[in-house]
């Protein structure tokens, strides 16, 4: 598809069509605090002294998670999605904020939101909050619910979406809002971005809004988005609130063994399956060595601390694997990112059962550590061999943000503020996220989409995963935590 331009202006805003607004505001200036009584609705009484939230952020954020998620926004690959419904919903949400979203598309369809909320100090940098639109796609026969229906059922909102990342998403409208009834601006300008396309190349998401509209970020060196502040129960001790302070680079690869055309019947010592499945054979059982990064060390260090273990882990003669063993269950935190890994997932070949094809081709999810690419390149190189070619199908690099500065202190604090009983850690996402694409603009990410989870409650199973639900409880925790952590930033 070509590369398409679509530039407008969001509902009910102000600034002609094709232009893209650097800054827009929240004027009144009001106080600032948590809040004390809630009791102010949209279009009604003025909220408190003191308050930043209102009673009706608490009803929104359930609200806007369900509407959300009945926009399917389900993104299959290759294009095939259409964010524009979802995007409209939260411009026209910004928009009675008081703030002048533009909506931008390379593809027509696949729709960007992008507002800026101006700071009370001009000259501090701004702060980017960033969530997409489009999910993965789900079989309605294997849900207990329609995971397009937002369903609200005892107390929990179920859909797809509900946990990756539309709640995230409605966190962000509902602070928003609150801010505009209750008068409260922040200290910083916070660039608010909704993205499309995240959930497969994000070219037409936030690679696009990086690489065609960095105006729109001027200013911002740090980033908040998915996957962190949420609920980990260890079933021994204080809960666990892990902060993403990383990620593993994305490195799919195509392989491509070339080989002899000839009758099945006869023998081939150049058979493309065969020095394909040697190769795809060799990178399967390929065992990665360990590679400890800032991040995963620091996260290491402070569950052993909680266990009553000591020792830095980085330090020579670190027991590593009896620290983990005695770590149980929160060892998961950091077993997918303690080495670069390579999982073959797609194979093709061929084109009739009695014809040995010429060629033959395989997919790879390759993940890469933090400074582990040129290994990893050397290593592919070994495991693929004389007969099969590899090549880049998507690549993005690996990030790694500071857990020992301010940034990473206050994000720490909010969610400590509001469960006491609760531990905040770092951690290094196995995956990717928007992050990757804006820190071409120099933009530090961390994940963070607060969440407090009953014990049980498994988060992990339910990205991507069947019957994906949200309690209302951990919404208006989250509501609580993003409001405190986006202030006192």
């Amino acid at each position: 598809m070509a590369d398409m331009e679509r530039v407008d202006c969001g509902p009910g805003t102000a600034g002609p069509h094709g232009t893209a607004p650097g800054a827009t505001a929240l004027r009144a200036a009001g106080p600032d605090g948590i809040p004390a009584d809630r009791a102010a609705v949209l279009g009604g009484a003025p909220a408190p002294v003191g308050a930043a939230l209102d009673a009706a952020a608490f009803d929104e954020v359930v609200e806007f998670t369900s509407g959300l998620i009945r926009i399917d926004t389900s993104n299959r690959g290759g294009g095939d999605c259409r964010e524009r419904p979802a995007a409209e919903y939260a411009a026209e949400r910004l928009a009675a904020a008081g703030l002048h979203p533009v909506l931008l598309e390379r593809t027509p369809g696949r729709t960007n939101v992008v507002a800026r909320l101006e700071g009370t100090d001009p000259s501090a940098p701004a702060l980017l909050v960033h969530g997409h639109l489009d999910v993965v796609p789900a079989e309605a026969a294997d849900w207990s619910a329609d995971p397009f229906s937002g369903e609200v059922r005892d107390g929990v909102v179920w859909g797809r979406g509900a946990v990756d990342m539309k709640n995230m998403d409605a966190m962000v409208l509902a602070v928003v809002r609150a801010w505009a009834r209750t008068g409260t601006r922040p200290r910083r300008d916070v660039v608010i971005a909704f993205t499309a396309d995240e959930e497969d190349s994000a070219v037409d998401g936030s690679g696009y809004l990086a690489d065609r509209h960095p105006h729109l970020f001027e200013g911002c060196t740090e980033g908040l988005s998915e996957s962190g502040a949420f609920t980990l129960h260890t079933g021994a001790g204080r809960p666990l609130y892990p902060i993403a302070a990383g990620e593993r680079g994305t490195a799919w690869l195509k392989l491509t063994a070339h080989g002899r055309t000839g009758h099945g019947s006869k023998p081939n010592r150049a058979n493309a399956v065969t020095r394909l499945a040697a190769a795809v054979a060799r990178i399967g059982a390929h065992e990665w060595p360990v590679r400890l990064t800032g991040t995963v060390a620091a996260c290491i260090g402070e569950l052993a601390a909680l266990q009553g273990l000591s020792g830095d882990p980085r330090a020579p003669g670190f027991d590593l694997d009896a620290v983990l063993d005695a770590l149980g269950p929160t060892a998961a935190l950091v077993e997918a990112t303690l080495r670069n890994s390579a999982n073959p997932t797609m194979l093709s070949a061929g084109y009739k059962l009695n014809v040995v094809p010429g060629h033959a081709t395989a997919y790879v999810d390759g993940r890469t550590l933090p400074g582990g690419e040129a290994e990893f390149a050397a290593v592919l190189d070994e495991l693929t061999g004389p007969d099969v070619d590899w090549e880049y199908h998507h690549r993005e690099v690996a990030l790694e943000a500071p857990v020992d500065g301010p940034t990473y202190a206050v994000l720490r604090e909010a969610v400590e503020h509001f469960d006491p009983e609760g531990r905040a850690v770092p951690f290094c996402m196995a995956g990717g996220t928007d992050a990757k694409q804006f820190s071409r603009l120099g933009i530090t990410g961390y994940g963070y989409s607060p969440l407090r989870l009953p014990p049980g409650f498994d988060y992990w199973s339910l990205f991507h995963g069947v019957d994906e639900r949200v309690p209302v409880d951990a919404l208006h925790f989250g509501v609580r935590v993003l409001d405190r952590a986006l202030r006192n930033l």
